[in-house]
């Protein structure tokens, strides 16, 4: 299994998050970021200062895709979804965290739910 820096992983941990929220359907950034904490049970959380630039690299990268959604009342929001090409990645980066979680298991000996 490759190494992984503690920048990579921290790195890796936020592309998997936004990826796997996005994966059953498009999302504005603020409801991904809702979500994070929301899930994590306040353990993580993004700021918006990181959270929209890495919505824009993942959307450079062709990994999401956004587009402009007006609704009636409501401010204007970008909405992301995954690509064909986000997919591919979200499936190599969820393989990569369970070997780490695997990993982990079998040095510390520590269950996850």
């Amino acid at each position: 299994m490759p190494q992984l820096s503690d920048r990579e992983l921290k790195k890796g941990s936020a592309e998997l998050l936004i990826l796997s929220l996005v994966q059953s359907r498009a999302r504005h950034g603020y409801e991904i970021a809702k979500l994070i904490e929301t899930r994590s049970k306040g353990a993580l959380s993004f700021q918006v200062a990181s959270l929209y630039p890495l919505l824009y690299r993942l959307e450079a990268r062709g990994w999401i895709e956004g587009r402009w959604v007006e609704k009636p009342s409501q401010r204007r929001r970008r909405y992301y979804r995954l690509t064909g090409e986000g997919r591919k990645v979200l499936a190599a980066q969820q393989q990569r965290w369970r070997q780490f979680i695997e990993a982990v298991r079998g040095i510390t000996g520590v269950g996850f739910a």
